[in-house]
């Protein structure tokens, strides 16, 4: 792996686990300056073990007063900011509309689409002293596609791709890029849950299920996590300096979510 970015410096939210585990990785082998937050601190911990070169702070985002807080460490641990990545976000509930329960629906929205625009409105200065910059923020496949039962993650999702375009357009003369990443399918221990309940519910194999679910995907197969962070890395890098504003879907070409 080379240096594509070397001397940045780069912000990673959730990123102890998970995707965002493995986009603050790929950043720091890639040369960049990583600091992270999360809201779990037993996975916070292990990481800091694990990766002493990054540092790390507690933080729920989707509290703007501790996105302050981090936002003040983070600064004071980089010097300054040249990427931000939005990657925290939550599955929400799973319920007819009419069932589903208020609080539920807000803390839904609250994580996925509130935190992104706290952690976005303190970056933005960051990167116009730098300079310019870039900024991902994590969507969703659902956030192309109806997603019934799911609907709170759907509209967060979709909201997602609507504030990037929108802050592409605001931000891009002061040399600042906003895209955002569509993962579809991705493999691990969230989606063997999720396999293994619809298995039960419809009383079919875990393999048979995964099948199912893989039908409806083009080329047939889940995506992992190293393949979003490859995203991440090359819109952030030399190489996409030229690609703003864009929803591009890391899926395998999902077709249907159901």
């Amino acid at each position: 792996m080379g240096q594509e970015l070397a001397g940045q410096r780069a912000l990673v939210t959730a990123g102890a686990s998970g995707i965002g585990r493995v986009i603050a990785r790929r950043f720091a082998a890639a040369g960049a300056k990583v600091f992270i937050c999360d809201v779990d601190e037993a996975a916070l911990a292990a990481f800091a073990r694990e990766n002493p070169g990054i540092a790390t702070t507690r933080c729920d985002v989707s509290d703007v007063r501790q996105v302050d807080a981090m936002f003040a460490a983070a600064t004071a641990s980089l010097g300054g900011l040249d990427i931000m990545i939005n990657n925290a976000g939550i599955a929400g509930p799973t319920a007819p509309v009419e069932a589903m329960a208020v609080a539920d629906w807000e803390r839904c929205v609250a994580v996925n689409l509130h935190a992104t625009f706290y952690c976005t409105r303190k970056a933005v200065p960051l990167l116009k002293a730098a300079g310019g910059g870039s900024i991902v923020n994590l969507s969703s496949v659902a956030g192309r596609l109806g997603f019934p039962l799911r609907t709170p993650y759907a509209a967060s999702k979709w909201a997602i791709v609507g504030l990037t375009k929108s802050l592409a357009m605001e931000l891009g003369t002061a040399g600042i890029r906003v895209n955002c990443i569509q993962p579809g399918v991705v493999e691990g221990d969230r989606i063997n849950r999720v396999i293994s309940a619809k298995a039960q519910a419809h009383n079919v194999s875990f393999e048979q299920e995964r099948d199912a679910i893989l039908e409806n995907v083009s080329l047939r197969t889940m995506v992992t996590a190293d393949d979003i962070a490859a995203m991440a890395l090359f819109v952030c890098s030399a190489a996409g300096a030229r690609i703003t504003g864009q929803a591009l879907s890391v899926c395998g070409d999902v077709q249907v979510l159901q």
